[in-house]
């Protein structure tokens, strides 16, 4: 009887897990699994496993490709189950193609004679996922906020970025869900790093994949009024509750969308950009709407350069500009009071809105 010996965590079982165990299944006539005890996990991965080990060994030991379960209780991190291994003596040990301990499982197949053999990932009939990305699912939020950008933008972009610069941002309210978005699409609102959060994917990294910047997806996780340091990867300086512009913040629908990434290599004024951070950010540490307005006409001072269509004026706004790339999507006005606002959204409801910042714990 040839016996085929697998071990990992294997602490939510996924389609790519049973894959793997019939390709092990495959090899010969008996397959033993042994996954990380609950103690193992937490001394290998820092987490709590996703059931108890009994409770785990009893769906494994149901799976009609196994024959056998053990757990694994070494503190050998890679190596948790030598003791098990040994007593087996199984002839093949299967590992997936990215095995991490090659080096040392390989030593101990030399000790009995064993055969160390790869098998390749292979996917699923749908698509494969992992167990990160399963607990990244099950802790995604129902709703997300999306966020207006005030100053700074492009300096989040890593070949933008500019040492002493400044992105200042605020995550906004009404939130969306993957049922509800109430909101135009490709609008300049940071919907595709709410999106991924949403579908517990790293929002970062997926802006960062499309040659874009991380400031989306850090404000809407973050939430709040925020300032961040311009560099390749989120930073935050500092941020205030964002109840400070309460009352004060509405959008304008222009018509039509915006293509971040299609303007991403766009000849700007990334010294003007970089000024209107500074002042919005001093603005903020002041406590003082008005220069914290300058900051934002600076910043469209930019805009209206790179050859932007004029945005319509708002009595009672301090300062307006496109949100995100430009050249479509929303603009924000910020207003002196909640006075002002409210009666310039009431003109045309079918292209104004009223939004508020939005702050979590």
């Amino acid at each position: 009887m040839i016996k085929v010996f697998v071990s990992g965590c294997y602490d939510i079982l996924h389609a790519g897990h049973l894959e793997f165990f019939r390709q092990a299944r495959a090899l010969g006539d008996h397959l033993t699994v042994c996954f990380a005890s609950s103690g193992v996990l937490w001394e290998h991965k820092q987490r709590r496993s996703s059931l108890p080990d009994e409770h785990k060994r009893a769906l494994l030991e149901a799976l009609d490709m196994v024959d056998d379960v053990v757990i694994g209780e070494g503190m050998d991190l890679g190596l948790d189950f030598l003791d098990h291994f040994f007593r087996v003596h199984p002839q093949i040990l299967a590992v997936t193609d990215d095995d991490q301990y090659e080096n040392q499982k390989r030593a101990i197949c030399d000790q009995i004679g064993c055969k160390y053999m790869k098998l390749p990932k292979l996917p699923p009939s749908f698509e494969p996922v992992s167990t990160s990305q399963i607990v990244r699912w099950i802790k995604a939020p129902l709703e997300a906020p999306l966020r207006v950008d005030f100053a700074g933008g492009w300096l989040d972009v890593p070949r933008y970025a500019r040492s002493g610069g400044y992105i200042v941002n605020c995550s906004i309210s009404p939130t969306v869900s993957l049922k509800q978005w109430d909101y135009h699409l490709n609008s300049g609102l940071g919907g595709s790093g709410a999106w991924a959060l949403l579908n517990g994917k790293s929002g970062v990294e997926d802006e960062l994949a499309l040659g874009v910047g991380w400031q989306d997806p850090a404000v809407i996780s973050e939430t709040g009024l925020c300032v961040w340091r311009s560099g390749p990867r989120p930073v935050l300086d500092f941020k205030l509750n964002g109840d400070w512009l309460a009352g004060k913040l509405a959008l304008l629908w222009t018509g039509k969308p915006h293509d971040t990434p299609g303007v991403v290599d766009q000849e700007r004024d990334y010294d003007r950009i970089e000024l209107s951070g500074k002042i919005a950010r001093e603005g903020l540490l002041n406590r003082d709407l008005r220069e914290f307005a300058e900051g934002i006409r600076v910043y469209h001072e930019m805009q209206l350069a790179e050859g932007m269509d004029v945005l319509p004026d708002a009595a009672g706004a301090l300062a307006h500009k496109y949100c995100g790339g430009g050249w479509g999507g929303y603009a924000v006005y910020l207003f002196e009071d909640m006075t002002a606002r409210d009666a310039w959204v009431a003109i045309d409801t079918a292209q104004r809105r009223v939004i508020e910042p939005l702050t979590r714990p």
